[in-house]
């Protein structure tokens, strides 16, 4: 696992939300042409490793994503605080006092922390509510907008979660900002990378798309530039195993195995494919966790109804605090999935490619 938590590390740990993939990108390139016959990308940011078949004509798109959730300037004050809309879905309540790193046009990363009053001047109504974004601003120690502007800050820089790569107690858990979606990026190139010296009986484009966190946007690009046949949109599932969660909507944990999803409110998983992955889950000893999501959804639900329609299903892993400055992930899970895709490629062909699209 060791190479495979380097690459998780350095993806993790570049910027880039949703319209300002380009370092991601330009990571994902590195890491994707030497283990591809050629690199495929197409005009919004989205970049794909092809492993060509040798014998058959059919293809699959496996795709995570390069954005992560974040904030985009649009104000500076007079005395130097910046305010902020949001890139992704976020929940005010885990946004207060955390560290963020502001990336100017011409990439100087300048460090930032979300204001918060302290709780000495607060109201009761205030201690009993939660702060509108609207009304949150970043510090980044400025006296006022004239020494903010000096820096190269401008509105329209991003903004992201600040949080350091580390192991957990129990080494098996890490933590780290944008495991959502690095998570999908870093599968996408150890799949290629296990395959490299191998034939294969299908079409492979690996890689990743862009804006997934503002409305699964690039995934509408990257499959009618693709024109795969069958796709797994490779994501992180909510992890049920923390207090308030537990046995409430779902049993899905972290250490339990590779994620499918049935459903979610953008697709339902595609029955074909399901099928296929639990005969090859079952056929290599791995378990497989399946679940449903209420709210929210996946590239997958861009991906199953573009060109002519394509058989699509949502696969993953579990994490938890998702849309937060941290998130946590097993390196079991990565471990299973990056081998349950891969035996995926592997079982397929033409013919079992008729037989999952009914």
């Amino acid at each position: 696992m060791t190479n495979s938590i380097d690459l998780l590390k350095s993806l993790s740990q570049t910027d880039g939300i949703a319209g300002h993939e380009h370092y991601v990108k330009a990571l994902m390139h590195d890491y994707l042409s030497p283990v591809s016959d050629e690199i495929v990308e197409d005009q919004l940011g989205g970049i794909y490793g092809k492993r060509n078949a040798t014998n058959g004509s059919r293809s699959l798109m496996v795709t995570g994503h390069l954005d992560e959730v974040g904030f985009i300037i649009t104000y500076i004050d007079k005395n130097g605080f910046i305010r902020f809309t949001t890139a992704g879905g976020w929940w005010s309540q885990v946004m207060l006092s955390q560290k963020v790193t502001i990336t100017t046009e011409d990439g100087k990363k300048i460090r930032g922390i979300i204001g918060s009053k302290p709780p000495h001047v607060l109201s009761q109504k205030e201690r009993n509510q939660t702060v509108d974004i609207k009304e949150m601003f970043i510090d980044i120690g400025a006296k006022d907008k004239a020494e903010v502007e000096a820096l190269g800050i401008e509105v329209g820089n991003m903004v992201t979660p600040y949080s350091e790569f580390e192991t957990l107690a129990n080494d098996q858990y890490i933590t780290s900002k944008a495991f959502d979606n690095r998570y999908g990026c870093a599968l996408a190139v150890d799949v290629l990378n296990n395959l490299k010296d191998e034939s294969i009986d299908i079409n492979l484009y690996s890689g990743a798309d862009v804006q997934e966190e503002v409305g699964l946007r690039g995934a509408k690009v990257a499959a009618q530039t693709v024109k795969p046949d069958l796709a797994l949109a490779i994501d992180v599932a909510i992890s049920y195993d923390t207090p308030g969660l537990s046995g409430q909507l779902s049993d899905t944990k972290l250490g339990d195995g590779p994620v499918g999803i049935i459903m979610d409110s953008s697709n339902i998983g595609h029955t074909g494919l399901i099928k296929q992955i639990k005969k090859v889950a079952k056929a290599h000893n791995i378990p497989v966790q399946w679940d449903s999501t209420i709210g929210g959804g996946t590239d997958a639900g861009s991906i199953h109804v573009a060109n002519e329609g394509i058989p699509t299903l949502s696969l993953g892993i579990a994490l938890r605090y998702m849309h937060s400055n941290v998130s946590v992930i097993h390196t079991e899970d990565y471990k299973r999935s990056v081998e349950l895709v891969t035996e995926f490629v592997k079982s397929l062909n033409d013919e079992v490619v008729e037989k999952i699209i009914w």
